[in-house]
């Protein structure tokens, strides 16, 4: 079979001109003659590597000086421990808005360390939408939210005031997808493989004030963000190949004019697909208008029960054989769900949209 649309949410399809570059790299990298893979760290020849990637992302987020950039691992779930005990310091209490599992996990990890207040919350219609948070004061050392909900297909369409207490988010399936602005948050994080590389890396931005020497007592030094602030994301071996691939996507960002350029194509990808689910007698999708993320898109059909479970397995079947791979909808939202990342092609979505229409008039 030729290459596939990939709509999985993650890890995600990535650049086609990446992977050829990273293919015709494979064995000998800048004239080395050694793979990336097999590089040790702290050569001479990987050290660029890992410092342009760093370079690229605070020029494509526009990054103040006064942030750090760190490429670590253990995902964005390590980010659920690793925030509280480096951030709750002062009132070990911190907000959180739980807009669906994520922002729930990561609520019940801080819990372990400190106390957790649930400031808002869209369960009441089953996380598709997102809760509107003016304003948040209090004794909260930090406020965290997760920006773009993978699984139920939500964004943020505003940026919550803070104030003076720290915002923290989890931007793992929207990073540079679109515009954002990086002195709103204290921290922010994401795991590589929705739009930045394969599984591996996870890209940590924080601001210098929250770097403490002394996170909460017992926090283990790989946990403590200033070990690796201090090590230049080196303090042990890095995920060299994901940080490598991470750079090649930054540069196809870059080529394809920057966050600016992604939130161009993302919005025209994403307008084109809820359009025709909004004007649908057959489909429909299941985030609220004003919260619907540009990255993940969940849909159901008109058909409830047995008769939804059977039409949803015969979709997703019928869709794979067409080329149209992992559209799958997540077992907590039923139904399907493309996610349309940075690399995802305008092509490709016309493709699924042409597929949904002939699937629906079959059925």
């Amino acid at each position: 079979m030729d290459r596939v649309y990939n709509f999985s949410a993650g890890p995600s399809c990535l650049p086609e001109e990446v992977l050829k570059e990273c293919a015709a790299e494979m064995l000998n990298y800048n004239g080395t003659g050694q793979s990336v893979m097999e590089m040790s760290h702290r050569s001479a020849a990987y050290k660029p590597i890992i410092t342009e990637a760093e370079a690229k992302v605070r020029k494509l987020m526009n990054v103040p000086d006064n942030y750090k950039i760190l490429f670590l691992q253990g995902g964005g779930s390590t980010q659920f421990a690793m925030i509280p005990l480096n951030l709750g310091l002062k009132f070990k209490k911190a907000a959180y808005i739980r807009t669906g599992v994520w922002a729930k996990k990561a609520a019940a990890e801080a819990k372990k360390f400190i106390t957790v207040d649930e400031i808002a919350s869209s369960e009441d219609k089953g996380f598709s939408y997102i809760p509107r948070v003016e304003k948040v004061t209090g004794d909260y050392d930090y406020v965290y939210i997760c920006f773009n909900n993978t699984i139920m297909g939500t964004h943020y369409e505003y940026i919550p005031d803070t104030g003076d207490i720290p915002l923290v988010a989890d931007i793992s399936s929207c990073i540079l997808s679109e515009p954002l602005d990086v002195t709103k948050f204290g921290l922010l994080y994401a795991g590589a493989q929705k739009n930045l590389g394969p599984a591996g890396v996870t890209v940590v931005i924080i601001r210098d004030d929250l770097i403490t020497e002394t996170p909460l007592a017992g926090t283990p030094t790989m946990l403590t963000y200033k070990t690796h602030v201090d090590g230049e994301s080196m303090y042990n071996t890095p995920p060299c190949y994901a940080i490598y691939v991470v750079g090649k996507v930054l540069n196809w960002i870059e080529k394809n004019g920057g966050a600016e350029g992604m939130g161009k194509r993302n919005h025209e990808k994403a307008d084109y697909l809820y359009n025709y689910l909004d004007n649908s007698s057959f489909y429909h999708a299941t985030a609220e208008k004003g919260s619907r993320s540009l990255m993940n898109v969940p849909f159901l059909t008109k058909y409830t029960g047995e008769e939804a479970d059977a039409i949803n397995k015969k979709f997703v079947k019928e869709a794979a054989a067409a080329g149209l791979a992992n559209l799958g909808g997540h077992r907590l939202v039923g139904g399907m769900r493309a996610s349309i990342y940075n690399a995802m092609t305008l092509e490709g979505v016309k493709k699924l949209v042409e597929f949904m229409e002939k699937f629906a008039k079959e059925n």
